[in-house]
């Protein structure tokens, strides 16, 4: 049978045929026009610790959501420049951007040491992170780094779990302990445990375990039991005092050339921001996981745990509030980000612990002791 089509009918499928043409021929030219834009990263880790995984997390999250118009691709620490020449190597414009922590360029000013360094009035590094974002903390950075004209745009992510005390040869028992020994650490840690009488060497994190091994070290902190099982640390050193003040509340930081993130596009920037949110949670999830799993591992590999004497504690609290008191006669800006800081913990920080169970009553409860066997 054949089929006859009204000259209406005829004109309506020529048109749909003429579309079809058009899109099968427009297809090929959109895909042929996307570009991407790769940027150049590097960490101040490497490549085996959890710290540069991430980094590649981040990177990733990023990646995902730009469906290939933007890729970072992340290097480990010294592929491109030593670690703690990240900042100004991003600047410049050698590299794009970074990941590592703001305490590292401590020696820039020392107010950059306040998002980590030291006990943060009883803020958790969570709080620290509100504090940053919606307390103040953001443009205090943005102006330092502005004051020191570099052209970085700075994001802090990733709210750490508190830090060790660190590795020793020996374990402590009391403060007196501490005095003469080479000791590793970062930031204005470095001005609280000379106070309290040990020789620092501020060591980027690869240096710390041969310096341990060779010698040069008596004791030092890194960070967690993830990276401190895989850089090494149980091989030179068999006793680990935790709990501190010294980095109890420190995050990490993604740096990017700030030229060079402006010139991306709206929706590229805000895949960014968004990214930097996701890796952050991602990332308080992950290390629960990882180190929980590893500190475990490290006692079934025969290392010692010791709580950090409650004397110890308080000598580091008292050292802070001197080397503090110094810093802000000393830096304008030290004592504004100092200002900030406290201001905002006396409020969130009563909030916090009026509001906050005892975690510890409940594990107890389940785990502890006198727990009842199921």
């Amino acid at each position: 049978m054949t089929e006859h089509k009204s000259p209406r009918r005829r004109g309506l499928l020529k048109g749909a045929a003429l579309a079809a043409g058009a899109g099968a021929m427009a297809a090929p030219m959109l895909a042929t026009a996307q570009t991407t834009t790769t940027l150049r990263f590097q960490s101040t880790w490497p490549a085996k610790d959890i710290f540069h995984e991430y980094a590649t997390d981040f990177a990733k999250k990023v990646n995902d959501m730009a469906s290939g118009k933007l890729k970072i691709e992340v290097l480990p620490a010294g592929a491109v420049v030593p670690a703690f020449q990240l900042l100004d190597a991003v600047s410049k414009g050698t590299l794009d951007g970074g990941h590592g922590v703001i305490a590292y360029w401590y020696g820039k000013n020392t107010a950059l040491a306040l998002w980590g360094s030291g006990p943060a009035f009883g803020m958790d590094a969570n709080m620290v992170l509100a504090w940053h974002n919606y307390g103040g903390g953001k443009a205090l950075v943005d102006e330092i780094y502005k004051s020191l004209n570099l052209d970085v745009t700075s994001y802090l992510y990733g709210p750490m779990p508190s830090q060790p005390l660190g590795w020793f040869k020996k374990p402590i028992a009391r403060v007196e302990d501490m005095k003469g020994l080479k000791f590793r650490t970062v930031g204005l840690a470095v001005d609280v445990f000379t106070k309290m009488g040990t020789a620092v060497n501020p060591l980027p994190g690869g240096e710390i375990v041969p310096a341990l091994d060779r010698g040069l070290l008596d004791a030092a902190e890194f960070n967690n039991a993830s990276s401190d099982r895989v850089l090494g640390f149980p091989d030179v050193a068999k006793n680990c005092m935790l709990q501190s003040f010294h980095q109890s509340s420190e995050q990490f930081e993604i740096l990017f050339n700030r030229t060079k993130l402006a010139s991306l596009a709206p929706e590229l920037k805000s895949i960014i921001d968004y990214a930097v949110q996701a890796a952050s949670a991602d990332m308080s999830w992950k290390a629960i996981q990882r180190n929980s799993e590893d500190y475990i591992a490290l006692k079934k590999e025969g290392i010692k745990f010791y709580k950090t004497p409650d004397s110890v504690l308080r000598a580091q609290l008292a050292a802070w509030d001197t080397t503090v008191a110094e810093k802000s006669k000393e830096n304008p800006m030290f004592k504004k980000v100092l200002d900030s800081q406290k201001a905002f913990a006396q409020r969130a920080g009563q909030w916090h612990n009026d509001y906050t169970v005892d975690f510890k009553m409940a594990f107890n409860h389940y785990f502890g002791r006198n727990a009842k066997k199921a």
